[in-house]
Formats: structure tokens, C-alpha cells, sequence
């Protein structure tokens, strides 16, 4: 619940700070390939995993 409450946070920092930007990358967003999409977003997980579990040791 911490982490979603944060990746919320951080996302609203982003378009608060940098609507323009934010709304760029969203259109580049949508012109990228699913795949690459899918690689990024499971390369981003595992990124996540990794801090995670170096905060808890």
C-alpha cells in the first residue's frame, strides 16, 4: 500500500512540475511498440524488486 501511495506521489510530482513533458512522453508513449513497452515495464519491476529488497536487508 506504502509503495502505490509513493508511485502516486511521485507521478503527481512529475505532472505538477512538468505537465508539458508528462504529456510528450505519454504521446510517445502511445506510438511505441507493445513489446518494447512490455520489456520496459518488466525491466522497471525488476529495478523495483531489486531496492526493495536492498532497503530490507
Amino acid at each position: 500500500m506504502t509503495g502505490a501511495a509513493l508511485a502516486l506521489v511521485l507521478e503527481g510530482v512529475c505532472y505538477a512540475l512538468m505537465p508539458g513533458t508528462m504529456r510528450r512522453l505519454a504521446g510517445r508513449m502511445a506510438e511505441t511498440p507493445a513489446h518494447r513497452l512490455r520489456w520496459a515495464g518488466l525491466a522497471g519491476a525488476c529495478i523495483g524488486v531489486g531496492l526493495v529488497w536492498l532497503a530490507r536487508r
